[in-house]
């Protein structure tokens, strides 16, 4: 129990920071009417910010709460990605220097596949770095990653 605790806790605070990120973007744009295109864009370039710094900062549960289908995961399914996101940063840490940074730079809406494509800059330790697109859909009035 005791390990669980942190984790419902982390959980309960994602849709607290998803509406922090989202009012600060309409504190950003006063004064200018976004349009919904715009909005879709913005909207899932900061959810794919936040998803990515739970990833950075070792929160693997909260990026995998970023994904659709999440929610419906095998449990044993549900531990194999759990492992996959930490073999993964442990690879870039090897390869790498670990990811030092990771930006959601821009976005673009990709109307045939109905996904908002987000490019995030990936900064590595040894000063390379890589740009990946992260699609993302809205759920129930959420972004999440494809």
């Amino acid at each position: 129990m005791i390990v669980l605790r942190p984790l419902k806790r982390a959980a309960a605070r994602l849709p607290l920071m998803l509406f922090l990120a989202s009012l600060w973007l309409g504190c950003t744009q006063c004064g200018r009417s976004l349009s919904q295109e715009e909005q879709a864009m913005e909207g899932a370039r900061v959810a794919a910010q936040v998803y990515y710094d739970f990833l950075l900062r070792g929160d693997y549960q909260q990026f995998l709460a970023g994904r659709v289908g999440s929610d419906s995961l095998p449990d044993g399914y549900r531990e194999q990605l759990l492992v996959a996101y930490k073999q993964f940063v442990a690879q870039q840490q090897a390869a790498h220097r670990g990811i030092a940074s990771a930006s959601a730079t821009r976005s673009a809406i990709d109307s045939t596949l109905g996904v908002v494509q987000v490019f995030v800059m990936l900064s590595y330790g040894d000063s390379t770095q890589e740009e990946i697109v992260v699609p993302m859909v809205e759920q129930r009035g959420e972004w999440k990653m494809k």
